[in-house]
């Protein structure tokens, strides 16, 4: 069960939950296949010198440095794959939930009557990607980030009718004594 459900209150719905775009994964194997292929490519030739792997051979040296650049791409796609499994972000009738972390949690919640403004974040591509971020700011000092999600436009559009629905709920009165 997710965090977001774990935590929603009494009669508190989760409205949407954001999503990493699909390119965020097309970025995670880009960046362990380029390197990987091209680390193959220079074991290949590194191989067919008369002397395989000689230490003199600029080709070796260059095959070395690829190999460099390979595991730090799959560290960095590891860091990425972590980030997307441990990641939520959403909004329910009552508030706007961020929850990252592996071993620890970290959470950002801001109510939804305290928002009081929403930006989106796209560039170019992020426009006609349908990807971006979006800056939730509450009362005061309070402001979030999100990572970039598919369609923000949407995101944005829940929050705004998240806070409709609080703005029509009747408010509780107090009983008399």
């Amino acid at each position: 069960m997710s965090y977001i459900d774990k935590s929603l209150g009494e009669g508190e719905t989760v409205i949407v939950r954001a999503r990493f775009h699909w390119l965020y994964d097309v970025a995670v194997w880009g960046s362990i296949l380029v390197p990987g292929l091209l680390l193959l490519t220079f074991l290949a030739r590194a191989q067919q010198g008369p002397v395989p792997f000689a230490s003199d051979d600029p080709v070796t040296w260059a095959t070395a440095l690829v190999a460099v650049l390979f595991i730090a791409c799959v560290c960095n796609s590891l860091v990425m794959i972590v980030r997307k499994w441990t990641t939520e972000v959403g909004v329910t009738s009552h508030r706007f939930v961020e929850k990252y972390g592996v071993f620890t949690l970290r959470s950002n919640e801001i109510a939804v009557p305290n928002i009081e403004g929403v930006r989106v974040n796209q560039g170019v591509l992020g426009r006609i990607f349908n990807y971006g971020t979006v800056r939730i700011e509450g009362t005061g000092d309070d402001s979030v980030l999100t990572p970039v999600i598919a369609d923000p436009i949407a995101f944005v559009r829940a929050i705004q009718t998240a806070k409709e629905h609080m703005a029509q709920r009747p408010i509780p009165t107090q009983p008399s004594v």
